[in-house]
């Protein structure tokens, strides 16, 4: 009995421990974007272009131009610390610059808290003190940062003297080939978008949905080259918009297909499967010239196109 009680007691202890260990919330542990960081802006260091510009205190927040790997940049940003006492940690994840001499520099020179830091280290320690301070950091991006799609990094952390992150300004950096789909895509997606405004057959606007879903879809596995390559596939002019048409275009799914088996082949020739795929890329061939020429009958424009993507696959199969 005595050592039923007894565990009894251990096992109200802990629980009473563990309970009373989660209620507790550390002084600067808390992330929430904007409470520390009030606002910010990115420019160029170069040109002096201004590249985005955010006031969480007004709710702007503006992108004027992506932010590409190899940029130099200035970023210019207020903190508010909203409590005194206590260590924390200014850092960047960029390079050094290599317009400017330093990393750090206090725009609010009254703010005494940050003493006699090290300008040209990646990170500055201080003890906070109430009140807001502004301050610029200046890096550079690697090109090694994005390869094939948007990376997220890390202009500006502040963090406590545990190393828990409180604000921070990380925003999300291309490279000049991913920002060429991405403004292409915006493009395609604003041209679908008058496409349906403006009566097209709705045949030929599910194509398009559906070369479109492909296009990121390719992008979203890193294959921007062949995601470019589809939305330029688009690329056509006097659209179908009588609906007494639109049958003849409905076929023309089967160019999606082709495409996407010859990607899959490109896909699959590291794997060892080039023969198997090669044999399906055939059968879509044969079909793909078959679409080719009853479009040939209502648009030259789509036939030049499908000639073009027929050639390529025939090309990659050796025909």
């Amino acid at each position: 009995m005595r050592i039923k009680l007894f565990a009894v007691a251990i096992c109200l202890f802990v629980l009473l421990t563990t309970i009373s260990i989660t209620s507790i919330k550390p002084t600067l542990g808390v992330v929430e974007t904007g409470e520390w960081i009030t606002k910010y802006k990115v420019e160029d260091s170069q040109t002096n272009q201004l590249l985005m510009e955010v006031n969480f205190e007004t709710g702007t927040n503006t992108t004027y131009s992506p932010i590409l790997a190899g940029s130099e940049l200035t970023v210019t940003f207020t903190v508010n610390v909203v409590v005194t006492g206590g260590g924390l940690r200014l850092s960047t994840n960029m390079l050094h610059s290599s317009i400017h001499s330093t990393f750090w520099s206090l725009v609010t020179v009254n703010y005494t808290a940050l003493g006699s830091y090290n300008p040209n280290s990646a990170g500055v320690d201080f003890n906070g003190e109430g009140g807001a301070f502004e301050m610029i950091v200046y890096g550079r991006i690697a090109n090694a940062t994005v390869t094939t799609k948007p990376v997220p990094v890390t202009l500006v952390a502040l963090s406590s003297s545990g190393g828990d992150v409180l604000d921070q300004i990380r925003p999300l950096v291309v490279n000049a080939k991913v920002d060429v789909y991405l403004t292409l895509l915006g493009q395609k997606e604003d041209k679908l978008q008058s496409l349906k405004d403006g009566g097209v057959a709705a045949g030929y606007i599910e194509i398009y949905e559906n070369v479109l879903k492909r296009a990121k879809a390719e992008a979203a596995q890193g294959y921007v080259d062949n995601a470019v390559a589809l939305l330029h596939s688009l690329d056509v002019s006097n659209e179908p918009v009588s609906s007494a048409v639109e049958m003849f275009f409905l076929p023309a799914i089967g160019v999606l297909a082709a495409l996407a088996v010859a990607f899959v082949f490109m896909f699959m020739r590291a794997r060892g499967k080039i023969r198997y795929v090669a044999l399906v890329l055939e059968d879509q061939i044969k079909d793909l010239e078959g679409l080719t020429l009853r479009a040939s009958k209502i648009d030259r424009t789509i036939s030049s196109s499908l000639t073009t993507i027929e050639d390529r696959l025939k090309r990659l199969v050796g025909m």
